[in-house]
This record gives structure tokens, sequence and C-alpha cells, in this order.
């Protein structure tokens, strides 16, 4: 089983204004609703590729109460702590001539509710997998993972971890399965500026000797590469995409790799894989459908041939 854990959930409240002028009234020619979160949209493509999974995190208010209805409608299995007072967050995305996003602060997280949430994932353990992804509200401890993962650590749960900055090296010392960063967040530790999965490689290495078993990472439109548990090295482009969303494809990836080692796929295959969810992603309006994703990937496999 695979269980995601998204401690600021959201509603996402996707406005298409045909321009954005700061100061004045905007009209939006229409609208979307979706829950989201990083953790719940890597459940949500694990859903659409029939993988068993439990979406975990806490939520509040009436907002929190959408995130789970909305989850629970598209046959999304969920497990999630709700909070006594608050409201899950709301994040604006105003998707007009370019994409401009507003978001929420989320509610504050008392300690027994965390507790409450470690009382839940006691029922993980061997062979499962947790996936923690995205940031921690500012009310809980920057290394909160590395604290979960300390915790869980001696049950033989397989640890995914996406993350931001400290976030994600202060993890590594627990030697998660896989962990994927894109690029600039790559640029971002290591004080450079690699664009294309080739200049990524050296620094995924490190990240690997420094306990990573899988490192996966994104290079928008150039690809993605990935470093294996073994040490090797694979490299792929993306497929021929037109971009209309990109919000979720990075955690469409994580549920693609993990996906696709399910399946037994090796890892060369799998990185395709991954890269086709997320392009399907990219290439979609919300998070893509299975038959999107499989029609990326056999376009992927066939033009690397």
């Amino acid at each position: 089983m695979i269980y995601t854990l998204t401690f600021n959930p959201s509603v996402d409240y996707v406005m298409h204004p045909s321009s954005l002028n700061v100061g004045r009234t905007n009209r939006s020619s229409s609208e979307e609703y979706y829950a989201g979160g990083n953790g719940i949209n890597v459940a949500t493509i694990l859903t659409e590729l029939n993988v068993a999974t439990v979406a975990m995190g806490i939520i509040a208010g009436f907002t929190g109460t959408f995130v789970v209805e909305a989850l629970q409608r598209d046959g999304i299995n969920c497990n999630f702590v709700e909070l006594a007072s608050g409201y899950t967050r709301i994040n604006v995305k105003l998707n007009g001539a370019d994409m401009t996003i507003i978001n929420g602060m989320g509610p504050n997280i008392p300690i027994s509710k965390v507790d409450e949430l470690f009382q839940r994932l006691d029922r993980i353990g061997e062979g499962d997998t947790l996936v923690l992804t995205g940031s921690i509200p500012s009310c809980l401890p920057d290394d909160m993972y590395d604290i979960m993962m300390s915790r869980f650590g001696d049950r033989g749960i397989r640890f995914v971890v996406d993350a931001p900055g400290t976030l994600l090296m202060k993890a590594l010392d627990a030697k998660p399965f896989l962990i994927k960063p894109n690029n600039h967040e790559v640029g971002a530790l290591f004080d450079a500026d690699p664009e294309t999965p080739e200049e990524v490689l050296p620094y995924a290495h490190q990240l690997h000797d420094k306990g990573a078993q899988n490192v996966l990472v994104s290079c928008g439109g150039e690809g993605a590469a990935l470093v294996d548990a073994d040490g090797n090295e694979h490299t792929t482009i993306t497929p021929p995409t037109r971009l209309v969303n990109a919000t979720g494809a990075g955690d469409s990836m994580v549920a693609g790799f993990l996906a696709a080692v399910d399946r037994g796929m090796d890892y060369a295959d799998a990185l395709q894989f991954a890269v086709a969810c997320g392009s399907a992603t990219a290439a979609s309006s919300g998070l893509a459908k299975a038959g999107t994703i499989e029609r990326f990937y056999e376009t992927l496999k066939s033009i690397t041939k």
C-alpha cells in the first residue's frame, strides 16, 4: 500500500481572467475548484493508475470537508485528521496569459493533532510506501519529515521525499527510497544553474551519495534524469507537449515512478513512465487521466528507440 501525506492541503480555486490589472476590477471567464496539495496529487494519479493508495493529512473547516468529499467522489481512500478550528487553505490561481498564484497560509496545527496523525500512521509497516511531499506549515518544525522517518524507520517502509531545500537535505540521513527535486531546486542546493538532464547528473550523484537511493530530477521541457539505487545514470527527453497547466506535473512524476516500479519496470522504463505522467498532466486542464498517460508513454518510447 502507498500512503501519501499532505500536512497543508488546499482548495485550489482556478480562475481564468482575460487580463490582470493590479488595483482594478478583473473578471474571470470561468472557474474550477480542485482538492489540492502535493500528496493529494500523488494519490490522485496513483488511483487513476489503479495503484492501491490512501491519502492522509490534516484538514479543517468547510474547506477541509470539500477536500475529503472531492477525493471520495474520485474513488480515493482518505484518512485525514480534522482540526477543531480553522480552515484548510484556499489557493487562488489566476490562469490568464501568465499564471499568478496566491497560496493561503492554512490553519495552526496543535501538537496533539500531529500525535493523532502519527497514531494513524502506526498501521504502516513492512513493504508499504509513505510519500512525504510538499512544504511544512510554519507552525511545525522544519525537520518534520526527518522526525517521521526516524520514528517509523525500523519498519521496512519505503520513504519518498519531494520537498524543497532544508526539508529535503535533512531527510537524506534516513536513506529515502526516492527523492524528486527539480533542476531549479537542485541548483539552489548546490549554488549552480543546471538546465538539462545531463547537467543535473553530477548533483544527483551527490544527493545519492548523501543517502537517497533513487534521485529523480525533473528538468521541465528538457526532460529528466535519474541516478538509480545502483548508482546508474538514466536520462530522457519529454514527449511533445502543449503546456496547459504545470500544476501537479512533478507530483504526477512521483506517482508514475512508484507505479512503474510496482509494475516491475526497470529503472530506465520507470523514468520514461514518470516523465509521461508529468507531461500528460502538463497537457491537461487538471491531473492526467490514465488514457492520456499511456498515450504519452507510447509516444515517448517510440521517439527514444
